[in-house]
């Protein structure tokens, strides 16, 4: 991948890697920072430089500052108390991470370089006001508040199902909105199902014998936007054996949070989640959307101090699946309705990278009669959505977008599998930009359908 000379690169290596010998002390965030991240994870980095052509921002920007082994470098200098976490350099180069993980597939040293970022941003405040109003703001008060998320989630869909936003679009209203408020409403992908949307039952029977008794998270952002996926996982399950619980008291699971430094939320809602599936007797706790999934799992270690908590939290992280991993693992009732579609499959960064499953998902799509699987060039690569990184960096965000893209329209599918709610977004809007006619699904769509009989792919 070449490198972009369209951007500005952010900051100055030099000047953050050169001025700790003459700056102040940065005593008070050594101290933070040494709360939350073991010094032992930072010297496992040997700067060797592999991960540097695995790394996204690296591979654009082409700049040391923005690789993993230079941000673990001034990570180390916050910690050894030589350079402040409130110089703004390290705060840019910092957020300007994906947190993709991707170096962590590629580092021979095993560098836990996900917990790594993340520490650094509980002690680093964001520094760009999309970061601070998105990352902070609307994350910490919508998005743990269930009746503020759902008139969200309605409003959005009354704009859309109405015909308003059609009507915008196409009478050019929208140009009055400043651009970056106009960029952010091209990005919004079309909300499944109607105006109201679909809440997953308490409890959800087993189609035939009971083989398993499983929880499902529906999620955040899931409910709101993708209530026929919600909806298609539950069936799926069920049609394998599975009894669904899905607690009332769950709630956002952190990961948004956690991805902009908002540690102190992250922990509240893990709490509130161990709670809500504390003393069901499950089997497995599933999760459908990927960043979602590598946070859940974490909770062992976000809890690991909290008496109460603890070792509640472990056992809920061990038990947490994502729904693809979990249906590839058990003996999965033989699909029988073809699906004749020819998909392409993007790895979200959090499922590959994050929780170390590739091949699951392709397993399970190969298994359905019809369908045609054709693997695309650099699919472990981040389309650049990222959690909120599309709106906090929008520049470097299209950029590799538009590459992801390339190779999508390079295979000939007509539609892109993608098992994360953030890529799925991203990737339609890829789509829209190219002017193309490309189907999105989850994985769990396409079993749903394959499970169905007499059902046909909506052309």
């Amino acid at each position: 991948m070449a490198v972009s000379k369209g951007f500005r690169v952010p900051g100055s290596a030099f000047r953050v890697f050169g001025r700790a010998a003459n700056a102040e002390p940065g005593t008070r965030n050594a101290e933070r920072l040494h709360d939350i991240l073991d010094k032992k994870l930072l010297k496992e980095c040997v700067h060797c430089g592999l991960c540097l052509d695995y790394c996204p921002t690296y591979r654009v920007l082409g700049h040391e500052a923005d690789s993993p082994r230079g941000r673990i470098y001034q990570i180390r200098q916050v910690y050894e108390g030589k350079i402040s976490a409130d110089d703004p350099d390290f705060r840019e180069h910092i957020y300007c991470c994906l947190d993709c993980r991707a170096c962590q597939t590629a580092c021979p040293s095993g560098v836990q370089y996900g917990a790594i970022i993340e520490a650094a941003r509980a002690i680093a405040e964001p520094i760009s006001p999309s970061e601070k109003t998105v990352g902070r703001a609307i994350l910490g008060t919508v998005f743990i508040r269930k009746p503020l998320l759902d008139a969200a989630g309605l409003g959005l869909r009354l704009y859309q199902r109405t015909g308003l936003q059609g009507f915008l679009r196409k009478s050019g209203a929208l140009r009055v909105l400043p651009p970056r408020l106009r960029e952010m409403e091209a990005m919004l992908a079309p909300a499944q199902g109607g105006i109201r949307r679909w809440a997953a039952p308490q409890v959800s029977p087993a189609r035939g014998p009971v083989r398993y008794r499983v929880g499902f998270i529906e999620g955040c952002i899931m409910p709101q936007l993708f209530g026929d996926t919600n909806a298609a996982t539950v069936r799926v399950l069920a049609a394998n054996g599975c009894v669904v619980f899905s607690p009332p008291k769950q709630g956002c699971c952190g990961a948004l949070q956690m991805h902009t430094g908002d540690r102190q939320t992250a922990r509240d809602l893990a709490r509130r989640n161990v709670d809500a599936f504390d003393g069901l007797g499950l089997d497995a706790i599933i999760i459908n959307a990927a960043g979602c999934g590598s946070t859940l799992k974490e909770y062992g270690h976000l809890l690991h101090d909290d008496p109460t908590y603890a070792e509640r939290a472990a056992e809920f992280a061990s038990n947490v699946k994502d729904v693809s991993e979990f249906l590839a693992a058990i003996d999965l009732v033989p699909p029988t309705t073809p699906v004749p579609v020819k998909v392409t499959y993007q790895d979200a960064c959090h499922l590959v990278h994050g929780q170390g499953i590739r091949n699951q998902p392709r397993q399970l799509l190969r298994a359905i009669p019809g369908l045609e699987l054709v693997e695309m060039k650099e699919s472990d690569v981040c389309c650049g959505s990222a959690g909120i990184y599309n709106l906090t960096h929008p520049a470097i965000s299209v950029e590799l977008l538009e590459q992801k893209m390339d190779h999508v329209l390079a295979t000939g599918a007509t539609g892109i599998v993608a098992p994360n709610p953030g890529c799925t977004m991203q990737l339609a809007y890829g789509a829209r930009r190219r002017g193309v006619d490309l189907q999105l699904f989850h994985v769990v769509d396409l079993l749903d359908m394959a499970y169905r009989s007499g059902f046909r792919v909506p052309r």
